[in-house]
């Protein structure tokens, strides 16, 4: 299968630390931009989905404009930065694109008892760029394998990355995976995969409703129903090890009215519990 992946440095301290306790680690797992420790007097560290990056910027640009402090944030796959937290990568908050990668931590003792929430929630759409002319209805048996010819499908990692699994998940309750799997491009994040389809090396892709508006050179052709995958959850939670005085703060931030606002005008639902 064709590897797409485009690889973002880590940042060098980090990278080093990670080294450090899990000596090659990474060498054949792409992780996405990790944030730096924070500085004295910074906001708590978060890990998210990438799926996240252009709402939850947004989320902690008001946080600072309130009090001053920075949220250094690292973005990736769920997966990659689960295995982070595990291998003592210094996060406060984890925010993962499903319950999986949630519950990998949870199992593994390392969330703080009581911290755990589920906060947002989201779609899975299939895109084109942004001048496609594809006139697909998503249905059973429909022909995307056809339609893409000799093109390329954009995903995330279908083995590990929550889009991708609820990409094949999709694919197989459709009845396509068969006709599909070989014309995948499998990208180490769904941000990844979008620019794929954003720059016209792949003709169709995979990713979250949000992901879709936040690139203006990518347009819905459809959206996957609810029932061909499982539920899109985005469980966050404060990490054991975490020692920031603020980590409790900004999580909960993350449910006041002006992020719940920014959340929403990016294509979010917001989740009760």
């Amino acid at each position: 299968m064709l590897d797409w992946t485009r690889r973002q440095g880590l940042v060098p301290l980090v990278f080093a630390f990670l080294a450090l306790v899990a000596p090659g680690a990474f060498a054949e797992q792409p992780a996405g931009t990790v944030a730096p420790a924070a500085a004295a007097g910074d906001g708590p560290v978060v890990f998210a989905a990438a799926s996240m990056k252009t709402a939850l910027d947004a989320v902690a640009a008001t946080w600072k404009t309130q009090n001053g402090k920075s949220v250094p944030i690292s973005y990736a796959s769920s997966a990659v930065l689960a295995k982070q937290i595990e291998q003592g990568a210094p996060a406060d908050i984890f925010i993962s694109a499903d319950l999986v990668w949630m519950d990998y931590l949870d199992k593994a003792k390392l969330l703080k008892p009581g911290t755990r929430l589920n906060l947002l929630g989201n779609t899975l759409v299939l895109i084109e760029p942004a001048d496609g002319t594809s006139t697909l209805k998503i249905a059973p048996n429909f022909d995307l394998a056809g339609a893409v010819g000799d093109g390329k499908i954009a995903v995330c990692t279908i083995a590990s990355c929550p889009g991708g699994i609820y990409a094949k998940a999709a694919f197989e309750k459709l009845g396509i995976w068969s006709a599909v799997e070989p014309k995948l491009a499998q990208a180490d994040n769904i941000r990844n995969a979008l620019t794929l389809v954003a720059r016209g090396e792949a003709k169709f892709g995979v990713v979250y409703g949000t992901d879709a508006k936040a690139e203006p050179k990518v347009k819905v052709v459809d959206t996957f129903p609810e029932s061909s995958h499982g539920p899109i959850v985005y469980p966050a939670a404060i990490i054991a090890g975490s020692k920031n005085p603020d980590a409790t703060a900004f999580l909960a931030y993350m449910r006041s009215q002006a992020a719940t606002k920014i959340f929403l005008d990016q294509g979010f639902a917001i989740l009760d519990k």
